[in-house]
């Protein structure tokens, strides 16, 4: 099983505690190497990562990125998304010939239990696995050529490395993304989705666990999608027994104050690795409580709730960006 992160020095941590969750919860897997894309980590935590993978009888090898601008024929601006997230459009040329399959998973996933029938999903001709992201609107879907077809979310990704390279799909996601001059919402998610609408492999949305699931009803989101969502009894097992928890938006477990359903998942997995304790980040106690007064005040107001967030995003992002600038 080969399993893919990006990061930098700054997210080592969270990609520790990520590592661990995979290596407890599969312990039945005979062979697991994580392969790591990353931007400027410091040689002592590229050494404590190492000897910790070691210590599970794991693998673990670093393909260092350098400078991303160098891929890309245009000057990239991610709008508040760091530019590593565009790393993964390019398997074909840093992943090794050799890796006929791959999991790929954002740094803010925690694993909960076992990834085997994920790994053993049936591709056919496909090169990528990916679950729905249903909170996505249908405009933005429509500007990506989706009218009644599926958005999916890219933080965690089942790739066929060998239909990858045979159909070419990183090319392909680039061109899209180069002909839009980066200008996407969600960049390389968007020019995932748009590139290869009607060819993405859905995954259980266990696999991909958001607190959309825990902030909005079936009836809700089964009505905002413009196409086939899931069942009412696939709704409540995946919010009952989530895979992979992805920690989306500002409710971050390591954020002190932060009442995340999975919060104590993150907790359990970082406290056994050598960076146990580090990186929670202090002054959100004020925006957590004002954050949690909001869903309380809204909950039974999923439409208003829905609306009030979509128009903040952007905002979020703009002052992320600017901030980033500094």
């Amino acid at each position: 099983m080969n399993i893919l992160y990006t990061l930098n020095d700054a997210f080592v941590p969270q990609v520790a505690a990520g590592i661990t969750s995979i290596c407890e919860n599969n312990k039945d897997v005979d062979d697991i190497t994580f392969y790591l894309m990353s931007l400027n980590i410091k040689k002592e935590n590229e050494d404590k990562l190492e000897e910790y993978v070691s210590s599970y009888g794991r693998k673990i090898k670093f393909i260092e990125l350098n400078d991303m601008q160098n891929f890309f024929k245009f000057k990239i601006d991610t709008s508040g998304w760091n530019p590593i997230v565009l790393a993964r459009l390019l398997l074909d040329e840093l992943i090794p010939e050799d890796v006929e399959r791959l999991i790929y998973l954002d740094g803010d996933t925690i694993v909960r239990g076992s990834l085997v029938k994920m790994w053993n999903t049936n591709m056919g001709d496909e090169a990528v696995g990916a679950c729905i992201e249903p909170t996505c609107t249908i405009s933005r879907k429509a500007s990506l050529g989706l009218k009644n077809m599926p958005y999916h979310n890219a933080g965690v990704l089942l790739v066929d490395m060998n239909n990858w390279r045979k159909n070419q799909v990183g090319k392909q996601i680039i061109d899209y993304y180069t002909a839009h001059e980066g200008k996407l919402f969600a960049n390389d998610q968007d020019a995932i989705n748009g590139s290869l609408k009607g060819h993405i492999v859905r995954l259980s949305s266990k696999y991909n666990y958001c607190n959309s699931f825990d902030f909005y009803s079936y009836k809700f989101l089964s009505k905002l999608v413009d196409y086939d969502f899931m069942t009412k009894e696939e709704y409540n097992e995946v919010k009952a027994n989530p895979i992979i928890i992805h920690y989306l938006g500002e409710e971050r477990p390591w954020r002190i104050g932060n009442h995340h359903r999975f919060r104590k998942d993150y907790d359990k997995y970082l406290s056994m690795t050598p960076w146990s304790g580090e990186n929670y980040e202090s002054g959100w106690r004020l925006y957590f409580v004002i954050w949690d007064m909001f869903n309380f005040v809204m909950k039974p107001f999923s439409a208003l709730r829905y609306k009030i967030i979509d128009a903040l995003i952007p905002k979020f992002l703009a002052h992320r960006a600017k901030k980033n600038k500094k």
